[in-house]
């Protein structure tokens, strides 16, 4: 058998007539940026988190960028971010002049340890960037206290989160702002780069509003940074017809995680779960094995897609550690990514994949360490 690592046309066959007649109705208009299509797709998402303003924006990276820009971090400032992470989380500081202090993660969640948080914060600091990572909430609550207590801002990182809970609640509504990524493998995903930013701040709304297109307060009146980084009307109106499916899928994700959990029991790796009080959409299902390497070739061979997220913490990538970052700073992160292994996952994944799958990690199991 072979298990690809997702499967896109699987998601987008039930739903090929919409998504054609979307597409087709853009083209017909011709109005390809900025439509009405954004208009919509900014009320529905924001409403879907629970927060009152959106703004669609380019990219995931885009949207943090313009978010922390828009809450006043600049040039001079420190912003937490986790180590492990992708590197647009930091990135995106960068971008907004700002400098990212790493946070070493949590060995069980993957997620910031909000353990140390505080001993990372200095009189620069001026914000905090949790990660939502392979869609399980940070741990909201103490950070936004630390926050409070430092009086700091926080953008929450949600690219791989879409709609996942924490206390019930929706990610995306905790922080001063929220970044998604809708890139084409998220949870909801475009048909290529996209990105939202939600907030319950009109201010920052309007003002990411008029960064995003080229610091336009009105039509030919430039009184803000000029960036381009609107969204495209193609790409909303394709995330138009998939927002009404997320939840349904999120599901669909949480029992193919379920049976991953229940046949890998026994099997000799660590697998993933739920956390404190979230509730995780799995937009990656992440084990844990100190025989990675061996384990992601043997499935390889047998036929099971795999991927690797992500195989360096980011103040070794080279960008960062060439600002002053050294191995053994980050201890765990650089434990979690030597070990980790995402396997397939996706909503139409059916239950003699998954069986597969875990026929195979038990297969492999059985062979000793060298």
């Amino acid at each position: 058998m072979n298990v690809p690592f997702v499967d896109l046309q699987a998601l987008h066959r039930p739903i090929q007539e919409e998504l054609n007649q979307a597409v087709l109705s853009i083209v017909q208009r011709g109005n390809f940026v900025l439509g009405h299509d954004v208009d919509h797709l900014e009320e529905a998402f924001a409403e879907y988190c629970g927060v009152s303003y959106g703004v669609g924006v380019g990219s995931g990276l885009a949207a943090i960028e313009l978010a922390l820009r828009a809450l006043g971090v600049g040039v001079g400032d420190e912003v937490i971010v986790p180590a492990h992470t992708f590197t647009a989380s930091a990135a995106a500081v960068t971008f907004a002049g700002a400098t990212p202090v790493f946070v070493d993660a949590d060995l069980d969640t993957f997620n910031i340890d909000v353990d140390k948080i505080e001993a990372a914060i200095t009189d620069r600091t001026k914000a905090i960037v949790p990660v939502h990572l392979y869609g399980l909430p940070a741990d909201m609550d103490p950070i936004m206290r630390i926050a409070e207590k430092h009086n700091l801002v926080v953008v929450e990182d949600a690219s791989q989160a879409h709609g996942a809970t924490y206390n019930g609640k929706r990610v995306g509504s905790f922080g001063h702002a929220a970044a998604f990524s809708f890139y084409p493998t998220k949870n909801l995903g475009a048909a290529g780069d996209a990105g939202i930013v939600v907030t319950n701040d009109e201010r920052v709304a309007e003002t990411i509003k008029a960064l995003r297109n080229c610091g336009q307060t009105e039509k030919n009146l430039h009184t803000m940074e000029p960036f381009n980084y609107r969204l495209d009307t193609l790409q909303a109106a394709f995330l138009n017809v998939k927002l009404p499916h997320l939840d349904q899928w999120n599901d669909a994700r949480r029992k193919v995680a379920a049976h991953y959990n229940e046949l890998l029991e026994g099997s000799g790796v660590v697998t993933p779960g739920d956390a404190y009080p979230a509730h995780h959409v799995y937009h990656l299902y992440v084990i844990r094995t100190p025989q990675r390497d061996a384990l992601a070739a043997h499935l390889k061979q047998n036929g099971v897609g795999t991927a690797i997220h992500y195989p360096l913490p980011v103040h070794l990538q080279p960008f960062y550690k060439a600002r002053g970052h050294e191995e053994g700073e980050f201890p765990v992160a650089e434990l979690i990514v030597s070990e980790i292994l995402s396997l397939p996952m996706f909503p139409d994944m059916t239950r003699e994949q998954v069986e597969y799958v875990a026929e195979q990690i038990k297969a492999f199991s059985l062979v000793p360490s060298a």
